[in-house]
């Protein structure tokens, strides 16, 4: 594209960036730009903001809750919804205080100790919802939806027939076990 539209001496190939010298790339910049057509969480945007950064991305995935409004600007995956999302970008840049300090809201909208603590609160719901009869888990499932709960309602009771049937013709007794890696690890020591 770079020589398609002669944008040579517009536009500078950077090549592989040592991690280290990312930052200095993107300070050297104004403007974020994240152009997927597939994303489920870009650190790649959280990174550029945390640099000061106005991000402009494509609203696919998990992107649009990435960041509050007042840091990224959201467009179509289409090229002229693109040119539009970076132009008014560009018209925010003036009103964008460079020292606004947007490191310091980035620090304030994540951190590892938070995710940390939401993947912990995950787990535990896992765990504390594997105790429960298909029964207790069904209303979970009605809520998704008129006519999504009612489907996940069905696929988990099918789920639970076939498990049954499965557990009948072939009971968990009669399945040979394979021996933990660790104590056949513990019996080699011995020896």
């Amino acid at each position: 594209m770079r020589e398609k539209f002669s944008l040579q001496d517009q536009v500078e190939m950077l090549g592989a960036v040592p991690h280290s010298q990312v930052r200095s790339v993107l300070i050297s910049g104004h403007i974020f730009l994240n152009s997927s057509l597939t994303e489920a969480f870009c650190i790649a945007i959280l990174e550029a903001t945390s640099c000061g950064l106005l991000t402009v991305s494509t609203r696919v995935g998990g992107d649009p809750e990435v960041l509050p409004d007042n840091m990224i600007v959201l467009a179509e995956p289409a090229p002229q919804d693109m040119v539009r999302a970076i132009k008014q970008a560009i018209d925010m840049l003036p009103n964008i205080n460079p020292k606004s300090c947007i490191h310091v809201q980035m620090k304030n909208y994540y951190s590892w100790h938070d995710v940390a603590n939401g993947t912990e609160i995950v787990y535990d719901c896992v765990i504390d919802s594997s105790n429960k009869s298909i029964l207790e888990q069904l209303p979970r499932y009605l809520i998704c939806g008129a006519w999504a709960g009612k489907l996940f309602c069905l696929v988990m009771i099918i789920n639970f027939v076939l498990w049954r049937l499965v557990e009948f013709f072939l009971p968990a007794e009669s399945i040979e076990e394979v021996p933990d890696i660790a104590s056949l690890c513990d019996h080699e020591d011995d020896k």
